[in-house]
């Protein structure tokens, strides 16, 4: 094993290399900054040297250009600062034109909407005119029809003649009445023709006015605009300006660069600078003790043996080879799930552990000694059965899965998860005679009396008739599709609360009433494509709701609706109780609503005695 030494020792060498040559690469760039300030404070002293002379040459050009570049950057700050002073000043001149211009126009405004006014009012004298013309006509044609009438009768009344002048003296006045109302509408119809016509001159005037107003505001838009581009311009002459300036500066360096090399090398400080030569000379001294230590390094790693080496190399790429060929694999190893069938419409989780520690189940098994054990082997189903699992000891979970035939008929698979290992269990089944045995692909089924058992996990045991656990079985195996972990059901029961007590979710919310009895409204199971609920027992009790529907729309009116009738969507169905004790607290993300509220006592107790199918009410209701 000395080749891994040989090769640790390598490393190690490397990284001690790695390590000098930043810091030699540091050293480097401070030595050279030291240089360069050494050079631009010593070029006075420079000038006696004519090793050096080409570089004050250079710097002399390129100090001339930054003075002009100087220069021009001033000129352009200062016609910035006239294009807004003109910016300005035409401000003030468009608000005093624009105040004047609507001060000639409010006059015009003015009779503008007495004119409006006065056309209005003849529309309205003209309207009352033609209706009571209108009325005339209805009531002379009321008359000649009520004479008719009178006419056809086969037994005239007594005072035929009477009715007959009245009708005829009424029917008489009306032409008169008419015609008084034509000249009326006449005079009308004028009136209005020439309020039109007012009305038309007076808006004419208005529009020209407008006009004018928006014609002399477009012409000082214009000019700031043109202002406008024109500073534009002025800034970006100036920011060229400005990087010019810098480029120049930086093109000094080498120049500085040289000449403070040459001041080191004879020893020279500028006097009012004296502290620049003994910094050159410090990072000089790095420099070499770097250089110095990478040598010794590099000795170093030329005295270890290359074929120890070689073999070091070889078995790390080997380890990285097989790594990278077994994470894979094991990251794309499905994680932990429920195997449960396809075909699964509604999951009911119960956390024993849970049930034994909450304060609520605690009360109701002292309270309710009669009729609690019932409820309890009822909300287990099929896993009571299970002759070799104490429950409260022994059991973990309970997961009840229902899926409905193509008949109607409803299957139930269910599947316990034990605490521990289910070696103790096994054994018990095997010392069983009456259990008949056999093994399905390397899985023990056990069977007796309708009852099977069959262990589909390393704590899980698959209970109930042996169809449905016979169906676990071959889910399990791979022989039919499982409920995707990434499928919608899965995803969003996987969402609920793992802690709590209970825990249920359906994808068909209105077949939950046929499933189990009744617990949701009507109104809610059916305006929503997917339901979870979640319960906690402690005291208070509280729950959280999952809701998917078909739109974002829809999700925000049942928000709405919740929000303002809670009473009416949130309330057991066949009952007077409420879901909650306090308005719900509501989220809404897309399609999903979740809502959180506290349960009340006897409400979180009707609930289980409905997916229990023990409360008498709802047995009644449904019948």
């Amino acid at each position: 094993m000395s080749f891994i030494r040989t090769g640790l020792r390598e490393i190690g060498l490397k990284i001690r290399r790695q390590k000098t040559r930043m810091a030699l690469r540091h050293e480097k760039r401070h030595l050279q900054k030291s240089e360069i300030n050494l050079g631009r404070e010593g070029c006075s002293q420079a000038v006696n040297f004519p090793e050096v002379r080409d570089e004050i040459v250079a710097l002399k050009k390129l100090e001339q250009e930054q003075r002009e570049v100087t220069v021009r950057i001033a000129q352009l700050e200062e016609g910035i600062k006239q294009i807004e002073a003109q910016r300005q000043e035409n401000a003030k001149e468009q608000s005093a034109a624009i105040a004047k211009l609507e001060e000639e126009k409010k006059p015009i405004l003015q009779q503008r909407n007495e004119a409006k006014a006065a056309a209005d009012m003849c529309d309205r004298e003209l309207s009352s005119v033609d209706k009571r013309l209108q009325e005339n006509e209805a009531t002379d044609r009321d008359l000649l029809k009520k004479l008719a009438d009178l006419q056809a009768l086969t037994a005239p009344p007594t005072d035929l003649e009477t009715q007959t002048a009245n009708i005829s003296q009424r029917r008489a006045g009306l032409p008169i009445e008419r015609e008084e109302i034509s000249r009326a509408r006449l005079g009308s119809a004028e009136a209005c023709r020439n309020a039109k016509e007012t009305l038309g001159a007076a808006q004419a005037s208005l529009d020209a006015a407008e006009k004018n107003i928006e014609k002399v505001r477009g012409e000082f838009e214009v000019r700031d605009r043109a202002l406008n581009e024109n500073s534009r311009a002025q800034q970006e002459a100036i920011r060229e300006a400005r990087a010019h300036h810098q480029t120049v500066e930086e093109r000094k360096n080498p120049a500085y660069l040289n000449i403070g090399r040459h001041l080191a090398t004879k020893g020279i400080a500028p006097p009012n600078a004296p502290h620049l030569l003994k910094e050159v000379h410090r990072h000089r001294e790095g420099v070499g003790r770097h250089l110095a230590h990478s040598s010794e390094l590099a000795v170093l790693s030329s005295q270890i043996d290359k074929q120890e080496l070689r073999k070091f190399y070889f078995s790390i790429i080997s380890v990285l080879v097989l790594l990278a060929i077994i994470l894979p694999l094991v990251f794309q190893t499905p994680p932990k799930r429920e195997w449960l069938p396809r075909e699964t419409e509604a999951i009911l989780s119960l956390h024993i552990e849970r049930f034994e520690r909450d304060e609520l189940p605690k009360r109701w098994r002292k309270d309710q000694v009669a009729t609690w054990p019932n409820l309890w082997s009822s909300l287990l189903g099929n896993a009571a059965k299970a002759p070799v699992l104490n429950s409260p000891d022994d059991v973990l979970r309970v997961t009840r899965a229902i899926a409905t035939e193509n008949a109607g008929a409803i299957q139930e698979f269910v599947l316990v998860e034990a605490r521990a290992d289910l070696s103790h269990a096994i054994q018990s089944l095997e010392h069983d005679q009456s259990f008949e045995k056999r093994t399905v692909n390397g899985l023990p089924f056990w069977q007796k009396d309708g009852l099977a058992i069959a262990r589909v996990g390393s704590r899980t045991f698959a209970v109930g008739g042996p169809t449905e656990v016979d169906t676990l079985v071959q889910v399990r195996l791979g022989l039919k599709q499982d409920l995707k972990i990434t499928g919608q059901l899965f995803d969003r029961f996987q969402a609920l609360d793992q802690e709590s007590a209970l825990r249920l979710i359906s994808r068909d919310p209105p077949n939950l009433a046929r499933i189990f009895h009744p617990i949701f409204a009507h109104d809610l199971l059916d305006s929503s494509q997917l339901l979870g609920l979640s319960l906690t027992l402690k005291q208070p009790a509280k729950a959280r709701l999952l809701i998917r529907l078909k739109t974002t729309a829809e999700a925000s009116d049942l928000a709405r609706k919740l929000h303002d009738e809670p009473q009416r969507w949130l309330k057991v169905q066949d009952s007077e109780l409420l879901l909650y004790a306090q308005p719900p607290e509501i989220n809404q993300q897309g399609q999903d609503l979740e809502l959180r509220f506290i349960v009340p006592e006897n409400t979180a107790l009707l609930i289980l005695e409905r997916l229990g199918k023990t409360d008498a009410t709802a047995v009644t209701a449904m019948r």
